[in-house]
């Protein structure tokens, strides 16, 4: 099960559970602990995952962080975990007092559902106040996915991932702004697009109106970025179902047109034609559908039929050739052709003096 996987089993099951586990030590082994493994570290190994790690903050000794994840015998990333239903935002201070004690360059603020990722881009060993990354397990959006790949034990590169901190920190708070503004903008952003089209100065009462017209004009051009890009998909999609058409398709006309074949006389076929071609080439073993039987024949001759299936009716039947005349039996299932092997080779063997011959001499 590859990483993106165990992310989407983790998250479904945390929905699941989630009502069901009423402790905070519950949500550690529930939750977090999995969601650990996932990134590839043995939760079992105290070399790797250290549970209950202490962080002694200057004389207050045996402070304790929930896991550490170590690597090359130092601590990386700080877990601190609370209860699945806990408001994370409260508790930042607690692992603030952490991170300066450590050597770790991350920390992770959890209730096994949130996920708050941390740095110290802003001062050095200094935990940031905003985390650079944060998510829900269970709506995790694919780029979400490849962000926390990075974490992973076979990928972690931790330049790489401070610079990716870097970018997503000061993106996600550029987007919150946008976002808003945009919805409810302030008067700064609206002066600055009123001044931009108005042509004489902004007062407040203008200001009042642009805020209604800037929330309509960002609306309307999200909407038209979406519609342009449906159009531009479905043109690609035609296109390319074009050139995946054959040149000339055979269309059924008249009683053919009436005639569909399914997926259990196929099936019924390949029963005779196995059966037989112990003694007949496959090759000589057709099929004919009409509209009130599926016949099977030798050498696509209507002269030699070996039998008909009906099947598409209440009732199945089977019927066998002996001579000139048929007889039809009723048959349960496709399967029950198989007791009339014998009768189908006699009919194959009157048809052909060879197999005949070639059936003696065995």
């Amino acid at each position: 099960m590859d990483f993106k996987d165990q992310l989407k089993q983790l998250g479904d099951r945390v929905a699941r559970l989630k009502d069901q586990i009423l402790t905070e030590e519950a949500t550690k082994n529930a939750f977090i602990m999995p969601f650990i493994q996932c990134l590839g570290y043995d939760v079992f190994n105290p070399l790797e995952v250290t549970p209950e790690f202490i962080a002694d903050i200057g004389i207050k000794k045996g402070e304790k962080v929930d896991y550490a994840i170590i690597q090359d015998g130092k601590p990386t990333i700080l877990v601190e975990c609370k209860h699945w239903s806990t408001d994370l935002n409260p508790h930042n201070s607690q692992l603030f007092r952490y991170f300066h004690c450590t050597s770790a360059r991350f920390s992770i603020l959890t209730n096994g559902i949130h996920y708050k990722f941390y740095t110290d881009l802003v001062e050095p060993n200094k935990m940031d106040e905003k985390p650079f990354f944060e998510f829900y397990i269970d709506d995790l959006k694919e780029n979400q996915t490849e962000k926390l790949k990075e974490f992973h034990k076979s990928y972690f590169d931790l330049d790489k991932i401070l610079t990716t901190a870097s970018e997503l920190k000061y993106t996600n708070e550029i987007k919150n702004i946008i976002a808003g503004d945009l919805n409810e903008p302030s008067d700064e952003f609206t002066r600055y697009f009123a001044k931009l089209v108005y042509p004489s100065s902004v007062t407040a009462r203008i200001l009042e109106q642009f805020k209604g017209l800037l929330k309509k004009s960002y609306q309307q051009f999200i909407n038209d970025t979406i519609n342009e890009r449906l159009k531009s998909a479905l043109n690609t999609q035609q296109q390319q179902e074009i050139k995946e058409e054959p040149a000339e398709t055979e269309i059924p006309t008249g009683e053919d047109a009436k005639i569909v074949t399914t997926e259990e006389e196929l099936e019924a076929f390949h029963i005779v034609r196995s059966m037989l071609r112990q003694k007949i080439s496959a090759g000589r073993i057709v099929f004919r559908d009409t509209q009130s039987y599926f016949g099977i024949l030798l050498d696509d001759n209507n002269r030699r039929p070996l039998c008909r299936v009906h099947l598409n009716g209440k009732r199945k039947y089977l019927s066998l050739f002996d001579k000139d005349n048929e007889e039809r039996i009723e048959i349960g299932s496709v399967d029950d052709i198989y007791d009339y092997a014998d009768q189908l080779m006699k009919a194959a063997v009157k048809y052909d003096p060879v197999i005949a011959e070639e059936k003696n001499n065995k």
